[in-house]
């Protein structure tokens, strides 16, 4: 086990007029499940793949266990690999894609073997030792790809979208698997994923990208109490936080009929009002409630959200609508109008040209 440092860490990729990962900074504890998380292209794979010596580190170091590893080739830095594809050897057994980088290391047999069977047991994959990865299911593949990386033992587990092939109910039983395991190893975890709903559940802390930067990292809770910017408030939830652009009028933010106060507000024409689905009331009242058209109610059997969208232009929606969590039981026809009030103690504001969180 051991501590991972990225220090002022950049990579471009040749002929790309961008930097895919630019002056990254990021401290992981040892023993530590830490998500990075992001949309396509936002530098997660790339900060990994640095982190195991598969791509180049043009500027900055990457220290693992307080050794600088930058210029070490992948098999000297003590870090073992989980990839998407599984990459497992289909003329090999089970047993065989487990233990062959111990063999190419060149451990025994009996101790290879001792190995395979602890990792086995830990996997649930005993029965299977001697089946063929095209006899195995998806989720039995991903299982022997991880147990090829325990056996190895190193510093630090490097997981790049392990779930991404797995079927929706498949990836829920496996993605707590894999946090349990962690658990039970106590070894240094860097995991890669684009699903914020894995990243929550599943990491110590959850560090998010965008464009190559890191734009928070904390713990999943604090950041969804207290994203930073409007990305992260955007981009963390399921629904994700509306953001609605409004202009401020007397220190308040105005949305048709509502009316919110503005904190800090001397200098500023307009702001960004960031309100939860779950932080919306249905009322009948239409003092001081914004006043909007259903377009969609979407119904997951515990909780229901109803998607609608501005009736006016004085202010604007982020995704164009507004989305508000409601009784599961709650009957609502397309085109119904709504009223909805925000709790006045879960409303976010962020400044309308930097997009950084207001406080």
């Amino acid at each position: 086990m051991a501590t991972v440092h990225f220090d002022g860490v950049t990579h471009q990729y040749p002929g790309a007029p961008s930097l895919a990962v630019d002056n990254l900074e990021l401290d992981i504890a040892d023993g530590e499940f830490i998500v990075l998380v992001g949309p396509s292209g936002c530098g997660k794979s790339t900060s990994l793949r640095m982190l195991a010596g598969l791509e180049s580190v043009e500027q900055g170091r990457i220290l693992i266990g307080g050794k600088d590893v930058t210029g070490l080739p992948p098999r000297a830095r003590d870090v073992a690999m989980v990839f998407q594809s599984y990459a497992l050897y289909p003329n090999m057994t089970v047993a065989e894609n487990m233990g062959f980088a111990l063999r190419n290391m060149g451990m025994s047999k009996s101790d290879t073997k001792v190995r395979v069977l602890e990792a086995a047991k830990m996997l649930e994959l005993e029965p299977l030792l001697e089946r063929k990865p095209a006899k195995l299911s998806g989720g039995q593949r991903q299982r022997v790809a991880m147990g090829r990386a325990i056996v190895r033992r190193p510093q630090v587990f490097c997981m790049d979208e392990p779930l991404s092939n797995l079927d929706a109910k498949l990836r829920v039983s496996t993605r707590s698997q894999i946090a349990a395991l962690q658990k039970r190893l106590g070894t240094t975890t860097v995991y890669v994923t684009h699903d914020q709903v894995e990243a929550m559940t599943m990491g110590h802390r959850v560090a998010v990208l965008l464009d190559g930067k890191l734009q928070q990292i904390a713990a999943p809770r604090e950041l969804y109490d207290n994203p930073l910017n409007t990305f992260v408030a955007g981009f963390i939830g399921s629904p994700g936080m509306n953001l609605l652009e409004a202009p401020v009028e007397d220190g308040r933010a105005v949305l048709n009929d509502l009316r919110i106060p503005v904190p800090n507000n001397s200098s500023r024409s307009r702001v960004i009002v960031g309100i939860r689905p779950e932080s919306w009331e249905v009322t009948t009242d239409p003092d001081n409630s914004l006043a909007v058209d259903a377009e969609l109610l979407e119904e997951l059997g515990a909780e229901s959200f109803v998607y609608s969208h501005p009736i006016t232009a004085e202010w604007s929606s982020r995704s164009g609508k507004v989305v508000a969590r409601v009784d599961r039981h709650f009957q609502i026809a397309l085109g119904d109008r709504l009223r909805l009030r925000p709790k006045l103690n879960e409303i976010f504001f962020f400044d309308a040209d930097t997009e950084q969180r207001l406080r």
